[in-house]
Protein backbone atom coordinates (compact mmCIF):
# COMPACT_ATOMS: atom_id res chain seq x y z
CA UNK A 1 0.00 0.00 0.00
CA UNK A 2 1.13 3.41 -0.47
CA UNK A 3 -0.72 6.81 0.55
CA UNK A 4 -2.20 9.02 -2.04
CA UNK A 5 -2.11 12.59 -0.98
CA UNK A 6 -5.17 14.77 -2.46
CA UNK A 7 -5.82 18.29 -2.53
CA UNK A 8 -9.22 19.86 -2.69
CA UNK A 9 -10.84 23.53 -1.62
CA UNK A 10 -13.78 23.76 0.29
CA UNK A 11 -15.07 27.02 2.06
CA UNK A 12 -11.89 28.70 0.51
CA UNK A 13 -9.60 26.17 2.49
CA UNK A 14 -7.31 23.85 1.33
CA UNK A 15 -7.39 20.12 3.24
CA UNK A 16 -5.10 17.54 2.38
CA UNK A 17 -6.75 14.01 3.06
CA UNK A 18 -4.73 10.54 2.79
CA UNK A 19 -6.38 7.81 0.57
CA UNK A 20 -5.02 4.02 1.39
CA UNK A 21 -4.70 2.19 -1.93
CA UNK A 22 -4.24 -1.65 -2.24
CA UNK A 23 -0.96 -2.09 -4.51
CA UNK A 24 0.78 -5.03 -3.09
CA UNK A 25 -0.80 -7.64 -4.23
CA UNK A 26 1.22 -10.11 -2.25
CA UNK A 27 0.42 -7.94 1.02
CA UNK A 28 -0.30 -10.52 4.32
CA UNK A 29 -4.00 -9.93 4.76
CA UNK A 30 -5.40 -12.15 7.54
CA UNK A 31 -9.05 -12.42 7.18
CA UNK A 32 -10.88 -13.56 11.03
CA UNK A 33 -13.50 -15.68 10.04
CA UNK A 34 -13.24 -16.49 6.21
CA UNK A 35 -15.24 -19.20 6.55
CA UNK A 36 -18.35 -17.75 7.56
CA UNK A 37 -20.77 -15.77 5.14
CA UNK A 38 -19.19 -12.38 5.09
CA UNK A 39 -15.69 -13.47 5.31
CA UNK A 40 -15.98 -16.04 2.78
CA UNK A 41 -17.60 -12.98 0.43
CA UNK A 42 -14.73 -10.49 1.52
CA UNK A 43 -12.11 -13.69 0.51
CA UNK A 44 -13.94 -14.11 -3.18
CA UNK A 45 -14.01 -10.09 -3.56
CA UNK A 46 -9.86 -10.24 -2.42
CA UNK A 47 -9.27 -13.34 -4.86
CA UNK A 48 -11.29 -11.49 -7.88
CA UNK A 49 -9.04 -8.17 -6.97
CA UNK A 50 -5.78 -10.36 -7.39
CA UNK A 51 -4.68 -10.87 -3.68
CA UNK A 52 -3.12 -14.10 -3.17
CA UNK A 53 -0.85 -13.67 0.29
CA UNK A 54 -4.29 -14.11 2.59
CA UNK A 55 -4.00 -15.69 5.60
CA UNK A 56 -6.42 -18.24 6.76
CA UNK A 57 -7.34 -20.31 9.71
CA UNK A 58 -10.04 -22.46 10.34
CA UNK A 59 -11.52 -22.67 14.01
CA UNK A 60 -9.95 -25.50 14.85
CA UNK A 61 -6.38 -24.53 13.55
CA UNK A 62 -6.82 -21.25 15.59
CA UNK A 63 -8.94 -20.37 18.75
CA UNK A 64 -9.20 -16.75 18.24
CA UNK A 65 -10.89 -16.74 22.24
CA UNK A 66 -7.91 -18.01 22.68
CA UNK A 67 -5.18 -15.06 23.99
CA UNK A 68 -1.66 -17.12 23.95
CA UNK A 69 -3.03 -18.78 20.57
CA UNK A 70 -3.54 -15.43 18.45
CA UNK A 71 0.00 -13.78 20.00
CA UNK A 72 1.45 -17.02 19.04
CA UNK A 73 -0.02 -16.27 15.23
CA UNK A 74 0.63 -12.68 14.64
CA UNK A 75 3.85 -13.46 16.17
CA UNK A 76 4.47 -15.56 13.73
CA UNK A 77 2.89 -14.38 10.53
CA UNK A 78 2.94 -10.43 11.21
CA UNK A 79 -0.43 -10.08 8.81
CA UNK A 80 -0.11 -6.40 6.89
CA UNK A 81 -3.90 -5.95 7.06
CA UNK A 82 -6.66 -7.40 9.23
CA UNK A 83 -10.33 -7.71 8.03
CA UNK A 84 -12.13 -9.18 11.62
CA UNK A 85 -15.21 -10.94 10.42
CA UNK A 86 -14.65 -12.91 13.06
CA UNK A 87 -17.58 -13.96 15.58
CA UNK A 88 -20.05 -16.12 17.30
CA UNK A 89 -23.48 -14.86 15.66
CA UNK A 90 -27.05 -16.15 15.56
CA UNK A 91 -30.93 -15.24 15.39
CA UNK A 92 -32.95 -13.81 17.57
CA UNK A 93 -33.49 -17.24 19.84
CA UNK A 94 -30.09 -17.73 20.16
CA UNK A 95 -28.98 -14.57 20.90
CA UNK A 96 -31.73 -14.39 24.07
CA UNK A 97 -30.98 -18.28 25.01
CA UNK A 98 -27.04 -18.20 24.92
CA UNK A 99 -26.04 -14.49 25.84
CA UNK A 100 -23.40 -15.29 28.52
CA UNK A 101 -21.79 -17.23 25.15
CA UNK A 102 -22.90 -14.25 22.62
CA UNK A 103 -21.27 -11.93 24.79
CA UNK A 104 -17.77 -13.48 26.49
CA UNK A 105 -16.96 -15.27 23.04
CA UNK A 106 -17.19 -11.84 21.43
CA UNK A 107 -15.29 -10.07 23.78
CA UNK A 108 -12.91 -12.45 24.05
CA UNK A 109 -12.02 -12.79 19.97
CA UNK A 110 -12.20 -9.13 19.13
CA UNK A 111 -9.77 -8.35 22.39
CA UNK A 112 -7.36 -10.40 21.38
CA UNK A 113 -7.50 -9.35 17.07
CA UNK A 114 -7.75 -6.21 17.90
CA UNK A 115 -4.87 -5.62 20.41
CA UNK A 116 -2.64 -8.00 18.30
CA UNK A 117 -3.04 -5.93 15.53
CA UNK A 118 -1.59 -2.81 17.27
CA UNK A 119 1.53 -5.17 18.95
CA UNK A 120 2.33 -6.45 15.87
CA UNK A 121 1.79 -2.97 14.52
CA UNK A 122 -0.72 -4.24 11.56
CA UNK A 123 -1.01 -1.19 8.87
CA UNK A 124 -4.97 -1.11 8.96
CA UNK A 125 -7.92 -3.34 10.31
CA UNK A 126 -11.11 -3.40 9.50
CA UNK A 127 -13.94 -4.38 12.21
CA UNK A 128 -17.43 -5.40 11.54
CA UNK A 129 -20.13 -4.75 13.89
CA UNK A 130 -23.57 -5.48 13.63
CA UNK A 131 -26.57 -2.99 13.28
CA UNK A 132 -28.16 -3.87 16.64
CA UNK A 133 -25.95 -1.91 18.48
CA UNK A 134 -28.15 1.16 18.11
CA UNK A 135 -30.69 1.67 20.87
CA UNK A 136 -34.07 0.05 20.32
CA UNK A 137 -35.94 3.01 20.07
CA UNK A 138 -33.72 4.90 18.17
CA UNK A 139 -34.93 7.67 15.69
CA UNK A 140 -35.05 6.22 11.94
CA UNK A 141 -32.68 5.88 9.59
CA UNK A 142 -29.64 4.87 12.10
CA UNK A 143 -27.36 7.18 12.07
CA UNK A 144 -23.92 6.51 13.40
CA UNK A 145 -24.12 9.22 16.12
CA UNK A 146 -27.61 6.82 17.57
CA UNK A 147 -24.69 4.93 19.11
CA UNK A 148 -25.26 4.91 22.83
CA UNK A 149 -27.71 7.68 22.96
CA UNK A 150 -30.61 5.07 24.47
CA UNK A 151 -31.21 1.10 25.41
CA UNK A 152 -30.72 -1.59 23.34
CA UNK A 153 -33.08 -4.47 22.41
CA UNK A 154 -33.49 -7.06 25.02
CA UNK A 155 -32.85 -10.10 23.28
CA UNK A 156 -29.75 -9.21 21.64
CA UNK A 157 -28.20 -7.07 24.00
CA UNK A 158 -25.38 -9.66 24.79
CA UNK A 159 -23.92 -9.52 21.36
CA UNK A 160 -24.31 -5.53 20.84
CA UNK A 161 -22.56 -5.00 23.77
CA UNK A 162 -19.64 -7.00 22.74
CA UNK A 163 -19.57 -5.45 19.54
CA UNK A 164 -20.00 -1.70 21.03
CA UNK A 165 -16.97 -2.79 23.17
CA UNK A 166 -14.85 -3.36 20.07
CA UNK A 167 -16.04 -0.17 17.65
CA UNK A 168 -14.81 1.54 21.11
CA UNK A 169 -11.48 -0.49 21.45
CA UNK A 170 -10.86 0.15 17.73
CA UNK A 171 -11.25 3.94 18.78
CA UNK A 172 -9.05 4.23 21.40
CA UNK A 173 -6.22 2.35 19.69
CA UNK A 174 -6.79 4.81 16.66
CA UNK A 175 -6.83 7.96 19.11
CA UNK A 176 -4.23 6.70 22.00
CA UNK A 177 -1.76 5.05 19.70
CA UNK A 178 -2.48 6.46 16.21
CA UNK A 179 -4.02 2.73 14.74
CA UNK A 180 -5.37 2.93 11.64
CA UNK A 181 -8.28 0.39 13.04
CA UNK A 182 -11.75 1.44 11.76
CA UNK A 183 -15.34 0.32 12.33
CA UNK A 184 -18.40 -0.55 9.68
CA UNK A 185 -21.52 -1.33 10.58
CA UNK A 186 -23.29 -3.45 8.61
CA UNK A 187 -27.26 -4.23 7.68
CA UNK A 188 -28.86 -7.04 8.01
CA UNK A 189 -27.06 -9.56 5.82
CA UNK A 190 -27.98 -12.49 3.93
CA UNK A 191 -26.01 -14.13 0.74
CA UNK A 192 -23.88 -17.50 -0.30
CA UNK A 193 -22.67 -19.67 3.12
CA UNK A 194 -25.66 -18.37 5.23
CA UNK A 195 -26.43 -20.54 8.40
CA UNK A 196 -29.83 -21.76 7.27
CA UNK A 197 -30.10 -23.73 10.84
CA UNK A 198 -33.90 -24.49 11.18
CA UNK A 199 -33.79 -22.45 15.43
CA UNK A 200 -30.34 -20.24 14.74
CA UNK A 201 -30.90 -18.75 12.03
CA UNK A 202 -31.55 -14.66 10.93
CA UNK A 203 -34.92 -14.19 9.77
CA UNK A 204 -34.11 -14.25 5.60
CA UNK A 205 -32.51 -17.69 5.44
CA UNK A 206 -34.92 -19.42 8.25
CA UNK A 207 -37.68 -18.25 6.02
CA UNK A 208 -35.74 -19.68 2.85
CA UNK A 209 -35.23 -23.41 4.33
CA UNK A 210 -38.90 -23.27 5.75
CA UNK A 211 -40.80 -22.45 2.66
CA UNK A 212 -38.54 -24.61 0.94
CA UNK A 213 -39.87 -27.63 3.40
CA UNK A 214 -43.32 -26.62 3.43
CA UNK A 215 -42.97 -26.81 -0.48
CA UNK A 216 -41.05 -30.11 -0.26
CA UNK A 217 -43.76 -31.58 1.74
CA UNK A 218 -46.78 -29.90 0.16
CA UNK A 219 -47.40 -27.85 3.84
CA UNK A 220 -50.75 -26.01 3.79
CA UNK A 221 -49.63 -23.13 5.61
CA UNK A 222 -46.34 -22.18 7.25
CA UNK A 223 -46.01 -19.92 10.84
CA UNK A 224 -43.66 -16.84 9.98
CA UNK A 225 -42.72 -15.60 14.18
CA UNK A 226 -43.77 -12.23 14.73
CA UNK A 227 -46.19 -10.06 13.45
CA UNK A 228 -45.03 -9.51 10.66
CA UNK A 229 -44.93 -6.07 11.15
CA UNK A 230 -41.36 -5.10 12.26
CA UNK A 231 -39.44 -3.57 9.20
CA UNK A 232 -35.87 -4.96 8.24
CA UNK A 233 -33.09 -3.92 5.74
CA UNK A 234 -31.75 -6.42 4.08
CA UNK A 235 -27.69 -6.32 2.47
CA UNK A 236 -26.93 -9.10 0.14
CA UNK A 237 -23.04 -10.42 1.71
CA UNK A 238 -20.94 -9.80 -1.42
CA UNK A 239 -22.21 -6.29 -1.68
CA UNK A 240 -21.27 -5.66 1.88
CA UNK A 241 -17.60 -7.29 1.18
CA UNK A 242 -17.23 -5.03 -1.75
CA UNK A 243 -18.13 -2.04 0.49
CA UNK A 244 -15.74 -3.55 3.11
CA UNK A 245 -12.63 -3.29 0.21
CA UNK A 246 -13.64 0.00 -0.39
CA UNK A 247 -13.64 1.72 3.04
CA UNK A 248 -10.30 -0.36 3.83
CA UNK A 249 -9.01 1.91 0.70
CA UNK A 250 -10.98 4.99 1.44
CA UNK A 251 -12.01 5.42 4.70
CA UNK A 252 -9.67 6.14 7.98
CA UNK A 253 -11.66 7.69 10.29
CA UNK A 254 -11.84 6.35 14.44
CA UNK A 255 -16.01 6.86 14.06
CA UNK A 256 -17.92 4.14 12.90
CA UNK A 257 -19.69 3.86 9.42
CA UNK A 258 -23.16 2.18 8.18
CA UNK A 259 -23.46 0.33 5.24
CA UNK A 260 -26.41 -0.56 4.38
CA UNK A 261 -28.69 0.01 1.16
CA UNK A 262 -30.88 2.79 2.83
CA UNK A 263 -34.15 0.74 1.77
CA UNK A 264 -36.30 -1.89 4.01
CA UNK A 265 -39.35 -3.49 4.11
CA UNK A 266 -41.90 -5.50 6.55
CA UNK A 267 -41.49 -8.73 7.22
CA UNK A 268 -44.91 -9.61 5.96
CA UNK A 269 -43.55 -8.32 2.68
CA UNK A 270 -39.93 -10.30 3.05
CA UNK A 271 -42.16 -13.45 3.16
CA UNK A 272 -44.14 -13.00 0.75
CA UNK A 273 -41.41 -11.80 -1.50
CA UNK A 274 -39.30 -15.27 -0.47
CA UNK A 275 -42.80 -17.08 -0.80
CA UNK A 276 -42.55 -16.23 -4.46
CA UNK A 277 -38.39 -16.69 -5.19
CA UNK A 278 -38.68 -20.14 -3.47
CA UNK A 279 -42.48 -20.92 -5.45
CA UNK A 280 -44.44 -21.92 -2.00
CA UNK A 281 -47.97 -21.96 -3.00
CA UNK A 282 -49.61 -21.89 0.77
CA UNK A 283 -50.93 -19.92 2.94
CA UNK A 284 -49.02 -17.85 5.40
CA UNK A 285 -49.95 -17.17 9.22
CA UNK A 286 -47.80 -15.11 11.49
CA UNK A 287 -47.26 -16.11 15.02
CA UNK A 288 -47.47 -12.33 17.43
CA UNK A 289 -46.71 -14.97 20.41
CA UNK A 290 -43.01 -14.71 18.97
CA UNK A 291 -41.05 -11.86 20.29
CA UNK A 292 -40.96 -9.24 17.59
CA UNK A 293 -37.37 -7.65 18.43
CA UNK A 294 -36.71 -3.79 17.18
CA UNK A 295 -39.73 -2.03 15.06
CA UNK A 296 -37.20 -0.84 12.35
CA UNK A 297 -33.96 -1.05 11.65
CA UNK A 298 -33.07 1.77 8.62
CA UNK A 299 -29.81 2.26 8.01
CA UNK A 300 -28.66 6.18 7.64
CA UNK A 301 -25.94 5.11 4.50
CA UNK A 302 -25.37 9.13 3.59
CA UNK A 303 -22.24 8.89 4.80
CA UNK A 304 -20.96 6.22 2.39
CA UNK A 305 -23.06 6.74 -0.25
CA UNK A 306 -21.08 10.66 -0.13
CA UNK A 307 -17.95 8.83 -0.19
CA UNK A 308 -19.06 7.12 -3.98
CA UNK A 309 -20.11 3.69 -2.99
CA UNK A 310 -23.45 1.71 -3.31
CA UNK A 311 -25.09 -1.36 -3.28
CA UNK A 312 -25.29 -3.38 -6.68
CA UNK A 313 -27.44 -6.35 -5.55
CA UNK A 314 -31.62 -5.77 -5.47
CA UNK A 315 -32.99 -8.00 -2.85
CA UNK A 316 -35.27 -10.46 -4.81
CA UNK A 317 -32.53 -10.69 -7.19
CA UNK A 318 -29.96 -11.70 -3.83
CA UNK A 319 -33.27 -14.06 -2.71
CA UNK A 320 -32.87 -15.53 -6.32
CA UNK A 321 -29.18 -16.51 -5.55
CA UNK A 322 -29.31 -17.12 -1.69
CA UNK A 323 -32.22 -19.92 -2.62
CA UNK A 324 -29.51 -21.32 -5.42
CA UNK A 325 -26.92 -21.60 -3.19
CA UNK A 326 -29.11 -23.09 -0.52
CA UNK A 327 -30.46 -25.55 -2.80
CA UNK A 328 -26.44 -26.64 -3.76
CA UNK A 329 -25.69 -27.06 0.02
CA UNK A 330 -29.12 -29.22 -0.05
CA UNK A 331 -27.95 -31.28 -2.71
CA UNK A 332 -24.25 -32.12 -1.60
CA UNK A 333 -25.83 -32.50 1.71
CA UNK A 334 -27.98 -35.58 0.26
CA UNK A 335 -24.98 -36.60 -1.62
Amino acid sequence: MHYLREAACKNNLIFVRYRILFVEKDAKIFIAGHRGMVGSAILRKLSALGFYNVLLQTSDELDLRNQQAVADFFSAQKPDYVFLAAAKVGGILANNRFRADFLYENLAIQNNVIHQSYTHRVKKLLFLGSSCIYPKLAPQPLKEEYLLTGLLEPTNEPYAIAKIAGIKLCEAYHDQYGCNFISVMPTNLYGYNDNYHPEHSHVLPALIRRFHEAKTADEPEVTVWGSGAPKREFLFADDLADACVFLMESYNDSQLINIGTGEDLSIRELAHLIKDVVGYKGELAFDASKPDGTPRKLMDVSKLHALGWHHATALKSGIRLAYGDFLARLETELH
